[in-house]
């Protein structure tokens, strides 16, 4: 019995492919032995690792990687010279080896060769430590990985045996079970799925939960047992290894030289996990780093701040100013030696009797004197930097503000060396779907043959749901939904029986699974997570009442075909194939809530052991129903000559035979339609058609009408919301998706029953087309019909024209057309996401001959996509336009305050997307983008000429709301603030796809980045992956200002790399981990940016420019203290200090209180800066760091070590103290200075700056006291033994140490006091905020904030009253002061 069955179900599918074959075959020949013919470096021949093959596959194989992969950067061999060759690539390293080597001169040497040693040594080994742990890690994974087991046929033992990861080869077969992972990527030959699907899980490569299927090679799916490798005969050539996840190219060559086409659907990509599937067997194609997961992973990501490009060129300043001070040394030694007419007493001559005459002698102090002041050059600042970032990377991502408790996510930083740039963003690039919205899609409304059905009751409960937490989901919607169904479904609760897994159950399902997966020893199944797409909000959808009348009718219309009832039988017919084209025209996988990740298929004889009468009369129903589907070709004629009404009245007599309650009369009726509808050459034995129609009598009397039976459970995973979406909306009505596998697709429609349609081909969707098709055979027409869903841009073009002599059909299409696109036009007004439905019927003679070249172009290597392109542009021509749908992405939570927020700040924020301008800028709306009081500018033009035309026109219309434009104006100034716009007056730019491609040429970009500065907002619609990254591009090159882009999706990556700082968005359920992989900082919701710029991007910025200045300050004053002392010793190079301690003063007393204030450091608190945006521009406009700031600094520097060296120089002039006890008082007092210096700068000292600065100064002093205890003749040339117990004896030492520091920090610390009172920073203002009581500080800010309106209007007033041009003319603080509130405090 299961032969004839297994004989009717592959028997259409063996017809396509023999004559695909035969006609390529007779068509093709030149062209296979050309492709045969080509060379094998541009493709890849795979043979298995079998005896038959043995010395071709010996010969192969060595051109091939072995599986083994090692991601360490160093081996133990190579890791200190590749280490330190990596790390002198950094010129300070460089610069500080110089010294060291110069060091070894005896002529220059200033210090001992181990001290000058010590800074580089040190540095180098911490920097050296930290990349060995990372490589370390790396090794342990990588080994882990490679001694992982999996089953690979061994040729000597003639059986899979267990082998290493590392040992598998290109050729190898590998037998996979269930939940085990792929250990390299390998082509699909059989599956224990009686289908031929495998199941997988890509979690691990993109991030997605949901199972993808993938398709054994067709000619072995037919294969009852598992396939033997020694009967393998075939070879399979493919595309050489790359990292295109999306695309596989390739094609089986058997003995016969017959081809099968190969896909990404017969690859099975290493890293995925097998699902539902109990063993499955395949060919390794790529190993090792050929896999394409392997390829894809090219590590982190190295960009380089903005603030680390000017601390390099400040560093470049100290080099000229070292260069300057020892060139004084050096000039001034020689000067001073001239002076004395004879020869000194201290100079001593050389071997030979000569003496060394003053110029040589001042060129030998001018290297003494580099070696000297090499602490000029900050070594230990690169050190305290990466430190510092650690410390910021650390604080953002342990911010709990940032977690996203629905899908139990934070923030993730993966790119540690740019945390300072959230603090300058200037232009923030938007994507919009995923990002401004939640990328939950829920069904609003949709329009069928141009008559709209608005859904009101659906769109009452949306407007009243609130989402809750998952745990409260399941509780309080299933009432709610249970109540709404009731209204509707008379009385019968459908939300029970269709309710979602909430995260609980799901977890006892797993669990139990799981223990059984144990106990079948099959292994551990994976962790049930939430189905994707599968919230209340988006799988409960309430019928139109209208659409559900009409739709009722479907099964209770009468076979009457009067002249009355024509229109509406046409009417019905369009409502069946459209609710038809969203259950089918997808990819979604059907499962049983029951059972996770476990498909839903119709059982058939020979597949299942047979228990029950009742499960035999079931299987006969639904033979019956797969029978309709699959009988071969029918003649031209037939297929030729039906009209829409006969269909209506095979659907309707189909339901009438099915539902009939006599057993002799559906005997007869069934074979009635057996004789209209099946060829003469299928023979199937009568009495299955007799106990199918009594089956069937007995499901359809229970089931004759919708109100009469409950939604079954089953649980759909979509690749993407909008899939689910529609499915959802047709089981809403009835149109249920029940099962899905390669070759079929059953749909319970209404009152008819199971409908299994033969699905000849999946034409997918892609971002050229944008659409995508099915090809399916019709049970019931028996016909070829091709159901395509699609953006309506391209849609409407594809659609039937009507000619002049049209006939009635065709002039009510093009009525049904204008209709639709007014819909579809409200649709977009309403910020709804449309799609288009068609149909089109085909004849057998026009699909045999598309199928001929579509077979053509699946077994093409070269070219592939281009031949499947115009394959599936030629088959969706003259289209049968069904209707359209809309559907509402909701807008995220926050996301309108935010856009505010960050508009306050500063930033200039453009959202660029694929979707149709209506769509776009109702979000722009809603999100506040835009404002409804905006003068919204549209840019569309079809050639280069007119755009520039237009581009012009909308200048000059906004300057005549402005200002007059000054001629001097510079383009790329991108300080303009709100003050270049006229009281009321704002403008917002929307600009298409198509226009784009002429505003990116190189002759208009000067023109459009001037027309976008004088826009609020930029909305960018149609915009392809690639013109959102030239854009970014653009802005970033042109105006020079810092970017920030972000997007949630793949087609994001691009503009996410190329901006300064590109921002992910964690998906649902970590989807669209494309965009986050590509990112350098990610978050899980668009709201998060708020505080990740406003707050922390502040905070990181504001930290490290202060202390890099600092670390600049301390270099400079405490290496002046050895300048200002050669004036006294002849500039021969002496130091009247230590060189240990010299040396250990920058390495060890003062290193760690910068970098503590680096981290912690915090000028203004969180909840001041969240409400008060305007601060975040002291940041952006880098006042912090300014040119002149860097200057200011090292004056003070100068000054403070000029008071460091003269009080001391003073106080002990003409007394006999030798060197180093002149010198010890001077270092001492340093100390105190520069870190005193430190505690003036910080705005919030916390305990911690205390105890390290204590700390250190108990350090210094400890050390000391012990160095000078402990060495006595450590430098033979000078003892520091005992001098610091001596002068701590001594009160004149803690009078000079006090009055130095004194007099050295009065003026800062006067500064910083009249800065404070008199004329305050808005940062000072903003700090003194939060030292104001709850009430007292809500009152500043609303003062604050009137302040800035006013402000902003008054400077609004002149500068619309005055000719001159703002943003040329106007500093930096002037723009921000144009929105920040002056000080009320008189000077």
């Amino acid at each position: 019995m299961a032969d004839p069955i297994r004989w009717a179900r592959y028997r259409w599918q063996r017809l396509i492919s023999t004559e695909g074959r035969e006609g390529s075959r007779a068509s093709n020949s030149s062209n296979k032995c050309h492709q045969s013919a080509k060379a094998i470096g541009k493709h890849r021949i795979v043979i298995p690792c079998l005896g038959h093959f043995k010395e071709e596959y010996e010969k192969v194989s060595k051109l091939y990687m072995s599986n083994k992969i090692r991601t360490t950067k160093y081996t133990l061999l190579n890791f200190l010279p590749r280490n330190l060759f990596e790390q002198f690539h950094r010129v300070a390293n460089l610069y500080f080896l110089f010294l060291v080597v110069l060091n070894w001169v005896p002529l220059v040497e200033a210090f001992q060769k181990e001290i000058t040693m010590l800074p580089l040594v040190v540095v180098l080994t911490i920097i050296a430590v930290k990349d060995g742990l990372e490589d370390y890690s790396k090794y342990k994974m990588d080994k882990q990985i490679n001694n992982l087991l999996t089953k690979v046929y061994s040729r000597k033992e003639k059986k899979y045996i267990d082998e290493c990861w590392k040992n598998v080869s290109v050729g190898d077969f590998i037998r996979l079970s269930r939940n085990e992972i792929i250990p390299a990527d390998m082509v699909l030959l059989y599956s224990s799925d009686l289908d031929g699907i495998c199941y997988i899980e890509t979690a691990s490569l993109d991030g997605e939960t949901n199972l993808k299927q993938r398709q054994v090679v067709r000619g072995f799916s037919e294969q009852v047992s598992e396939i033997d490798p020694e009967k393998f005969s075939s070879r399979i050539e493919c595309e050489s290894p790359n990292n295109d996840l999306g695309c596989f190219r390739g094609f089986v060559e058997h003995s016969n030289k017959d081809r099968v086409g190969l896909s990404k659907e017969n690859l099975l990509l290493r890293g995925c996990t097998v699902r539902n599937t109990e063993a499955v067997v395949g060919i390794v194609v790529y190993a090792g780093h050929e896999t394409k997961a392997m390829l894809n992973n090219s590590g982190p990501h190295y960009k380089r701040s903005k603030l680390e490009r000017k601390v390099n060129t400040d560093i470049l300043w100290c080099v000229l100013l070292l260069i300057l001070m020892c060139l004084t040394g050096a000039i001034g030694h020689g000067i001073w030696l001239s002076r004395y007419s004879e020869v000194p007493f201290f100079t001593i001559p050389e071997p030979d009797g000569k003496l060394i005459p003053p110029t040589l002698a001042a060129f030998n102090v001018f290297w003494t004197m580099i070696i000297l002041l090499q602490v000029l050059i900050p070594i230990s600042l690169y050190v305290s930097i990466e430190i510092v970032k650690l410390g910021q990377i650390y604080l953002i991502q342990n911010d709990v503000d940032f977690y996203h408790e629905k899908t139990g996510s934070t923030i993730q930083c993966r790119a540690l060396n740019i945390a300072e740039d959230l603090g300058q963003i200037q232009y923030i690039f938007s994507d919009k779907t995923g990002t401004l919205t939640e990328n939950k899609m829920v069904f609003r409304r949709c329009s069928i043959a141009g008559q709209e059905y608005c859904h009101e009751e659906n769109a009452k409960r949306l407007e009243s749901y609130q989402e809750m937490d998952l745990e409260d989901e399941d509780s309080a919607d299933h009432q709610c939904g249970s109540s709404m169904h009731m209204s509707k479904w008379q009385g019968h609760d459908c939300r029970a029986v269709n309710e979602p897994l909430n995260r609980k159950s799901l977890n006892l399902l797993s669990g139990s699974h799981s223990a059984l997966g144990k106990e079948d020893g099959a292994g551990d199944a994976p962790p049930s997570g939430h189905v994707a797409f599968s919230s209340p909000i988006e799988t409960d959808v309430i019928p139109d009442t209208q659409l559900l009348k009409k739709f009722s009718q479907i099964s209770s219309h009468s076979c009457d075909q009067s002249e009355a009832s024509s229109k509406l039988s046409l009417e019905t017919m369009y409502i069946t194939d459209f609710f038809l084209a969203l259950a089918i025209c997808n990819t979604v996988v059907v499962s049983v809530p029951s059972q996770p990740h476990q498909k839903m298929r119709l059982s058939s004889l020979g597949r299942m052991p047979i228990k029950s009468l009742e499960e035999i009369r079931q299987m006969f129903q639904r033979l019956s129903v797969r029978r309709l589907s699959s009988s071969p070709l029918p003649s031209m004629k037939d297929s030729s000559s039906e009209s829409p009404s006969s269909f209506v009245s095979k659907l309707s007599v189909f339901r009438m035979k099915m539902a009939s309650p006599a057993l002799d009369e559906a005997a007869q009726r069934a074979a009635e339609l057996h004789n209209m509808d099946s060829p003469e050459n299928l023979q199937v034995p009568q009495e299955f058609d007799m106990v199918n129609v009594a089956a069937g009598c007995e499901h359809n009397s229970a089931t004759s009408s919708i109100e009469l039976s409950p939604l079954p459970t089953l649980c759909y995973e979509a690749e993407s919301p909008d899939e689910a979406a529609l499915v959802h909306a047709a089981r809403a009505y009835r149109c249920i998706l029940q099962s899905r596998t390669p070759d079929q697709v059953t749909v319970d429609f209404a009152g008819l029953g199971s409908l299994t349609f033969q699905l000849l081909h999946i034409l997918p969707f892609d971002s050229v087309r944008k659409r995508m098709s099915v090809v399916v055979r019709h049970p019931v027409s028996n016909k070829v019909v091709v159901y395509t869903k699609g953006a309506d841009s391209v849609m409407m073009d594809l659609l039937r024209t009507a000619s002049e002599d049209a006939n009635n059909s065709e002039m009510e299409q093009k009525r049904i057309k204008e209709r639709t696109q007014k819909h579809l036009d409200d649709y977009a007004r309403r910020g709804l996401r449309t799609l288009c439905i068609a149909k089109k019927v085909m004849s057998d003679a026009e699909y045999a001959e598309w199928l001929n070249h579509h077979f053509l172009a699946e077994t093409s290597i070269d070219n592939r996509e281009e031949l499947l392109l115009e394959s599936a542009i030629r088959l969706e021509t003259k289209l049968t336009l069904l209707g359209a749908t809309g559907i509402e992405d909701r807008l995220q939570e926050g996301v309108p305050d935010t856009i505010q927020a960050l508009r306050k700040a500063g930033i200039k924020i453009w959202m660029l997307t694929g979707d149709k301008r209506e769509t776009a800028v109702n979000i722009a709306y809603a999100c506040k983008l835009l404002e409804p009081d905006d003068k919204i500018f549209t840019l569309k033009s079809q050639n280069k000429d007119a755009c520039a035309l237009m581009m012009s026109k909308i200048l000059e219309g906004i300057q005549k709301n402005t200002y007059k434009k000054q001629p001097g104006q510079k383009l790329g100034n991108v300080s303009a603030t709100l003050s270049t716009q006229s009281p009321g007056f704002s403008a917002g730019l929307v600009i298409d796809g198509r226009t784009l491609e002429h505003v990116l040429h190189d002759s208009l970009q000067n023109i459009f980045l001037e027309l976008t500065e004088k826009c609020r907002a930029v909305v960018c619609c149609r915009a392809t992956p690639l013109q959102k990254s030239v854009l970014v591009r653009l802005v970033r090159s042109k105006q020079k200002a810092m970017t920030l882009a972000v997007g949630d999706g793949a087609n994001d990556v691009s503009m996410i790399q190329v901006a300064d700082t590109g921002v992910g968005i964690l998906g649902q359920e970590g989807m669209q981990l494309q965009a986050v992989m590509a990112s350098d900082f990610a978050v899980c919701q668009f709201r998060h940016l708020k505080k990740l710029l406003l707050v922390h991007g502040h905070w990181c910025y504001t930290r490290l420019t202060n202390m890099v200045l600092y670390f600049f300050y301390k270099n400079v004053a405490y290496v002046n203290l050895l300048f200002w002392y050669q004036f006294f010793c002849g500039f021969s190079g002496t130091s009247m200090t230590d060189y240990w301690i010299l040396i250990l003063f920058n390495l060890l007393f003062t290193s760690v209180p910068p970098i503590i204030y680096g981290v912690l450091d915090k000028d203004v608190s969180a909840e001041v800066l969240l409400q008060l945006p305007q601060l975040y521009m002291t940041s952006q406009k880098s006042l912090a760091y300014l040119p002149l700031t860097f200057w200011i600094t090292l004056l003070d520097a100068f000054y403070q070590s000029i008071v460091c060296f003269l009080v001391p120089y003073f106080t002990y002039y003409g007394s006999d103290i030798d060197i180093f006890s002149f010198g010890n008082p001077i270092n001492t007092a340093a100390l105190f200075i520069i870190l005193f210096h430190l505690l003036i700068e910080c705005k919030s000292v916390t305990w911690i700056h205390t105890v390290v600065v204590v700390g250190s100064i108990l350090f210094y002093f400890v050390f000391t006291l012990a160095f000078g205890a402990t060495c006595k003749t450590h430098n033979p040339s000078s003892n520091p033994y005992w001098i610091m117990e001596q002068q701590m004896t001594d009160p004149v030492f803690y009078l000079v140490c006090l009055l130095t520091t004194c007099v050295a920090l009065l003026p800062r610390y006067l500064l910083r006091v009249l800065q404070g009172t008199l004329f305050p920073s808005p940062v000072l203002r903003a700090k003194h905020l939060d030292r104001l009581t709850p009430e007292e500080q809500r009152e500043a800010i609303k003062r604050w904030r009137d302040d800035c309106i006013v402000n902003c209007r008054v400077d609004l007033h002149a500068t619309s009253g005055s000719s001159s041009s703002v943003t040329g003319a106007v500093s930096e603080e002037e723009s921000i002061a144009s929105v920040l509130p002056t000080s009320k405090t008189p000077l």
